[in-house]
């Protein structure tokens, strides 16, 4: 499986962008998806994870409210919505996948996702 993250770019503060996760050489269904994001000088931090049945979804506590997470099978792709961001959004947005068929089940760690794609800049300015 490969994972292409797009969707960055540059926004004011308040602003929204839309990344896209697109999963290619297999199907999307079969996995439960990350968005983990990277600032310079710090951790790779979890932001939002959905199972790959769809049903349930996790939010870090810093984006609850302003983020959301879908998933679309018809185009083998997921989405994040990110609306009122913020300064501190400013990262290198990744996605990633683990595999395991249409389980309700979500993943927050780093280390329980096997396959990773490239990331995406976001920047917000003040």
């Amino acid at each position: 499986v490969q994972l292409q993250a797009s969707g960055g770019g540059l926004v004011q503060a308040g602003g929204s962008l839309r990344l896209s996760c697109q999963v290619s050489g297999s199907i999307l269904d079969y996995y439960a998806i990350g968005w983990f994001r990277q600032a310079p000088g710090t951790e790779r931090e979890g932001v939002s994870c959905v199972s790959s049945d769809g049903r349930n979804k996790y939010y870090a506590d810093s984006v609850k409210g302003r983020f959301t997470i879908s998933r679309d099978s018809a185009k083998n792709t997921v989405f994040l919505q990110m609306n009122s961001l913020k300064p501190e959004d400013t990262a290198v947005y990744h996605c990633a996948a683990r595999i395991i068929y249409r389980n309700p089940t979500y993943y927050t760690s780093i280390k329980q996702y096997p396959y990773w794609g490239q990331g995406t800049q976001v920047t917000v300015s003040s």
